[in-house]
């Protein structure tokens, strides 16, 4: 990129869909370039109880991470598979959903709790850069309805009248709400554990104390996750504590949800220019492009958020830390880089010692 005057500013979403069946929300890469330039895309699904998404696949490999709910239950047919398997879905669960994969979503809860999930996910190689296009199977905007009755008739051997029941019966769009006493398909409990994975509940790679806690998914912990090519970082920062500066080093984006909480975001770019200086809050969206570094503070009520990165071996590289890339060079080298006498980069550097990429407030 030669140029740094594009809109970095964090988004929110914009409700595309809202029925009975529930509502679902999207970024779009009109409303926000940095989608389409750095081939991203993101949208949020919330269904009411017995609200079901219809079974549909998309142009987009993405993971889900569920923000709220504990009756969630996605039934998934694989690429290549001719199987479907059921999974149960609870609150700070994470679901690949790989490339071209048939799912369908439902709340299974018989109380008034909503089942919410956020998507975020790689745009490589759909219609529309920054943007998941979806196909669903039946429907208003099926795929069914979309064949002349001649070649239903033809490809499922009825006659007329039953391919145009087959076709036209279901006239929901997208969303829709099953009526009481409809029993689904159970999840099971030993496929869950292998295509589910709840980062909530998962050690933490790092933890400090006041700082927060810092967590990160790849495919060596959750070999599920290769199938959709992501990674997966989860950082909870207490009031006022900061995630330190970092960036990735080969050349993927990170993109950032922010599930809880507020803060202020900078991002350092091109020229060593601030490219972003402003707050950021709860269900917000922030695309951060290629080599650029990005820091965050959060404010007197702590500040959650989930990333992704469009690889499954991030290279995540730190500007604090003992693993600093400033620690990695010589000490003649970061004197002279810096122009600091021999005292000041033993301090300097001796600073980065105490600290990691979650950084406690100053009392």
């Amino acid at each position: 990129m030669a140029s740094m005057d594009f809109d970095l500013s964090p988004k929110s979403a914009q409700k595309l869909f809202e029925g009975e069946g529930g509502s679902y929300y999207s970024w779009s890469s009109s409303g926000s370039p940095m989608l389409g330039e750095q081939k991203v895309g993101a949208g949020k699904l919330v269904l009411p109880p017995r609200g079901f998404a219809l079974p549909h696949y998309a142009d987009s490999s993405k993971i889900g991470y569920v923000l709220q709910g504990s009756d969630g239950i996605v039934g998934m047919v694989l690429p290549n598979s001719s199987e479907e398997v059921v999974l149960r879905l609870k609150k700070g669960d994470v679901i690949p959903v790989p490339l071209g994969a048939l799912s369908w979503w439902y709340n299974n809860g018989d109380h008034s709790e909503e089942v919410a999930i956020v998507f975020l996910g790689e745009t490589s190689k759909s219609f529309i850069p920054g943007e998941f296009t979806y196909f669903f199977l039946s429907g208003g905007q099926g795929i069914m309805g979309g064949f002349s009755p001649e070649f239903i008739s033809r490809a499922y051997k009825m006659n007329g009248k039953e391919a145009s029941k087959l076709a036209k019966s279901q006239t929901g769009i997208l969303l829709i709400k099953l009526e009481p006493g409809v029993s689904m398909p159970r999840p099971n409990s030993k496929t869950t554990e292998k295509m589910v994975y709840n980062i909530d509940a998962a050690p933490a790679d790092v933890e400090v104390n006041d700082g927060g806690v810092f967590k990160t998914l790849t495919s060596a912990r959750f070999p599920f996750l290769e199938e959709a090519g992501l990674s997966v970082n989860h950082v909870r920062l207490e009031a006022n504590a900061m995630h330190s500066p970092s960036y990735t080093a080969d050349g993927t984006f990170q993109a950032f949800y922010v599930v809880r909480g507020a803060g202020r975001v900078q991002v350092v770019g091109i020229g060593g220019k601030r490219a972003l200086d402003t707050r950021i809050q709860a269900g917000q969206l922030l695309v951060v492009p290629r080599f650029f570094v990005v820091a965050q503070i959060a404010d007197s009520e702590g500040m959650e958020f989930v990333s992704i990165l469009p690889t499954t071996s991030p290279a995540i590289e730190e500007f604090v830390s003992k693993k600093s890339v400033w620690n990695a060079l010589s000490p003649i080298v970061s004197q002279v880089a810096l122009s600091v006498t021999p005292e000041f980069e033993v301090f300097f550097k001796s600073n980065m010692q105490k600290t990691t990429t979650i950084i406690p407030p100053t009392n």
